[in-house]
């Protein structure tokens, strides 16, 4: 699923092309992309202009002249402003200049309009890359839970996913199994500051392309090559030489370095 970096790349490159922009029409190829109502949604967004478009969380909040509409790529995801129509396109946003393809190979995506911004992004909690250390630091010592599941949960912050979890958790030496609420301060600054770090750099690269996730010019990132972790399963951990490992906590795949990263 892309995760903040993927979307904010998306938003990056999707934003000069369609701001300003009013959608002529959008047609909708899959009722399920838009949650069962592909006519209301159709003319909801209608004769509507693209004042701004930027990401809260993992989602992408097009701010209309009338409305907002969201977009959550989930598994497989993309808007494209520079591809034809593929047998996955789901959606297609007709603009008075150009047009946006949804391509969905999974068809988990969902494109929803609303009078205003929706509860279920506005409840999200803040954001990893403005999160100040103090509420950060408050937030873990409020929750004893395992450190990953509570990073991964997105109304404690919003946006990190699978990857950039393991990642973060790496560069601070922390366990993923790590009680939150029993972290000693100073691994509370470098996890605080790994985050931005992590999710700095991988916005610089473009996000990671592990299967399908593209920009809204088709290009691939290429963070994944300089995953310490993730998906390295057997190899050298490239701070100690340690072996790399693989476990399961809340039923995610995650990697770790043993040495690195003590319990």
């Amino acid at each position: 699923m892309p995760e903040l970096p993927e979307v904010e790349t998306v938003v990056r490159t999707l934003a000069p092309v369609v701001r300003g922009r009013t959608i002529v029409e959008a047609r909708f190829l899959s009722p399920l992309a838009a949650g069962g109502r592909p006519e209301e949604l159709a003319e909801a967004l209608r004769g509507r202009r693209i004042v701004e478009v930027r990401r809260r969380g993992k989602f992408i909040v097009f701010e209309l002249d009338h409305g907002v509409m969201t977009v959550h790529l989930r598994m497989t995801g993309k808007l494209l402003t520079t591809a034809a129509e593929s047998a996955y396109a789901r959606a297609v946003f007709q603009l008075d200049d150009g047009e946006v393809v949804f391509d969905d190979v999974r068809q988990f995506g969902r494109v929803e309009w609303a009078e205003a911004l929706p509860e279920n992004v506005a409840r999200l909690g803040p954001e990893p890359l403005s999160v100040s250390l103090a509420e950060f630091s408050a937030g873990l010592k409020a929750r004893p839970r395992a450190v990953k599941p509570l990073l991964l949960d997105q109304s404690f912050v919003a946006g990190l996913g699978n990857i950039y979890v393991d990642e973060c958790l790496h560069r601070a030496g922390i366990h993923p199994l790590a009680r939150a609420s029993r972290i000693g301060r100073k691994k509370v600054e470098a996890l605080h500051a790994s985050m931005r770090e992590v999710l700095g750099e991988a916005i610089a690269a473009g996000g990671s392309s592990i299967s399908d996730y593209a920009d809204a010019q088709g290009r691939a990132g290429w963070f994944q090559r300089f995953h310490r972790v993730y998906g390295r399963e057997g190899e050298a951990c490239m701070h100690c030489g340690g072996a790399i490992q693989r476990i399961v906590v809340g039923q995610r795949g995650t990697h770790f370095c043993p040495r690195c990263q003590k319990r």
